[in-house]
């Protein structure tokens, strides 16, 4: 049925209404920066820079290489300055923002099943955040603990959703087929792009992102509840865990 199960991560395996996590992230990391620069016009620059990755369609740069070379020249500030102040921030002050998420205990049983039915688990996260803010989100869902073949973060990845080369990537660095693959995400611009590929999807309606109001054309559709059931139907063929 499925060699892989790729998921994103806000408002699918963590609970939170993600319009108002950003706000809080650029409020809060706007004050980690205030003595640097004007807080308005950090934050200006910083989704200018944000912009810049999710359109960027340059195969040999990181979306962190993208980041930087347009974050530091739009804001004039110093790298060597500044990135050791955003590690301070995501070890610290990020914590904060898990008020606003909602621990959800049909979360871990999620991955549990999607590995105990021998699925490899991708977390296919949109990768305009550094490695340490996902894992700290996940640790917010209780769900950082596992073998995942693939995170996505800044660091590791080229494009962004909804790119259709962010999922051909993801597919070829776990080296499954999209036909083989199942996204399972609440952003029907940002995730259900992958059928396009030919991935199968799994629209998690409980958060349900429809910003443009696109028509939605899903295989699968329902809670993490119904994907649980949707998932033990797979026959245990690829176990790879004990």
């Amino acid at each position: 049925m499925f060699k892989a199960v790729l998921f994103d991560l806000d408002g699918t395996l963590l609970k939170m209404d993600t319009d108002v996590f950003l706000e809080e992230y650029l409020r809060l990391l706007a004050q980690e920066i205030a003595s640097y620069q004007e807080p308005a016009v950090f934050v200006q620059h910083l989704l200018d820079a944000i912009r810049a990755m999710i359109n960027n369609l340059d195969s040999a740069k990181t979306n962190q290489e993208v980041f930087m070379e347009e974050f530091f020249a739009r804001s004039g500030l110093e790298a060597e300055v500044m990135m050791p102040v955003f590690d301070s921030f995501y070890r610290g002050s990020f914590r904060q923002l898990q008020r606003i998420s909602e621990f959800d205990p049909v979360v871990p049983q999620v991955i549990e099943q999607t590995l105990a039915r021998g699925c490899r688990a991708v977390i296919a996260t949109n990768p305009v955040f550094p490695k340490i803010a996902v894992m700290e989100r996940l640790s917010w869902a209780g769900i950082s603990q596992y073998p995942y073949d693939l995170i996505t973060s800044y660091e590791n990845m080229h494009f962004c959703k909804p790119r259709l080369e962010y999922y051909r990537e993801v597919s070829e660095m776990i080296g499954i087929q999209p036909a083989e693959c199942l996204m399972v995400g609440n952003d029907v611009e940002e995730d259900l792009v992958a059928k396009e590929i030919g991935m199968k999807t799994f629209l998690v309606d409980t958060f349900l992102i429809n910003r443009r109001e696109m028509p939605i054309v899903t295989d699968y559709r329902g809670s993490l509840t119904d994907y649980l059931e949707l998932i033990s139907r797979i026959p245990k063929r690829w176990s790879i865990i004990s």
